[in-house]
């Protein structure tokens, strides 16, 4: 069957009240012939997610209503891969080892590009083989800074990397990782590689069908607007990082595919 991801408004409900409907979810599952796989819940933002194997969206919708009465206002099909990439999991975290119940966790990321500069002239330049020698570099660095920050690759894009991150100080804390990684290896190297990079925030599920639809083409066009050795973040990100933060706002500019001009900031990071 297909996976759904749906989205609901949970404005005033607390952590137990999502707990126990999640549980009524599941004690009628088998009725309906759907999974309840798992949800995140952000109480902060009012929104709920839950991820259910179904025969269709109509289906999972209408198991909401019929348990505890909270529709989902927004649903999309998605891949589970896709999910575990950005999100980290798709079944209920594991209890600990006093019987505690996990912690709620919000569905709300961080998403990160990197891209190499001006990777088709490096091709041209330097050949295949030798190209693809520096991708891997670059791949190097990077997830190691991904490992560092609790970071998590979504996906390799040919030229750079798609990552999440639980929150936004961590994105930030990466792309500076990042940045002085390639710093440190353009001195050893006769061959630099140049890279910029780009971040926005945002939930899986919002005005898109796409899983963090809006969210990753923003952060990719922010890390299109960067130049070599940048960190370019958005206001949204801005507004989620620590006050102590240090940023250059660059101004705002309207980004293809988006009505409203976005504010973007440069991050330093020497």
């Amino acid at each position: 069957m297909p996976i759904f991801l749906d989205r609901h408004d949970t404005t005033g409900l607390s952590t137990e009240e999502i707990a126990a409907a999640h549980r009524m979810d599941m004690e009628a599952q088998e009725k309906y012939g759907v999974k309840f796989m798992t949800y995140w819940f952000d109480e902060a933002r009012g929104s709920a997610f839950c991820l259910i194997d179904a025969p269709d969206a109509e289906t999972a919708v209408h198991v909401h209503g019929e348990t505890h009465g909270n529709i989902a206002i927004d649903v999309i099909e998605v891949e589970l891969s896709a999910v575990e990439a950005f999100l980290g999991r798709i079944a209920d975290p594991a209890r600990s080892e006093s019987g505690e119940e996990p912690g709620p966790d919000t569905a709300f990321r961080a998403v990160m590009f990197t891209d190499i500069v001006d990777s088709t002239g490096m091709t041209a330049r330097l050949g295949d083989e030798r190209s693809v020698e520096m991708v891997r570099a670059h791949d190097s660095i990077v997830r190691r800074a991904l490992k560092d920050t609790d970071g998590r690759e979504v996906k390799h894009t040919g030229d750079g990397i798609m990552a999440s991150f639980g929150d936004a100080d961590a994105g930030i804390r990466c792309a500076r990782s990042i940045q002085s990684g390639f710093d440190a290896f353009n001195l050893a190297s006769a061959e630099k590689l140049r890279v910029r990079i780009g971040l926005d925030a945002g939930e899986p599920v919002a005005d898109s069908n796409d899983l963090f639809g809006g969210t990753v083409q923003m952060a990719a066009r922010i890390c299109a607007e960067a130049g070599p050795d940048e960190v370019f973040i958005t206001e949204t990100v801005r507004n989620l990082a620590s006050s102590d933060t240090e940023v250059k706002e660059l101004g705002a500019k309207t980004m293809k595919g988006f009505a409203d001009p976005v504010t973007i900031y440069e991050v330093p990071w020497r």
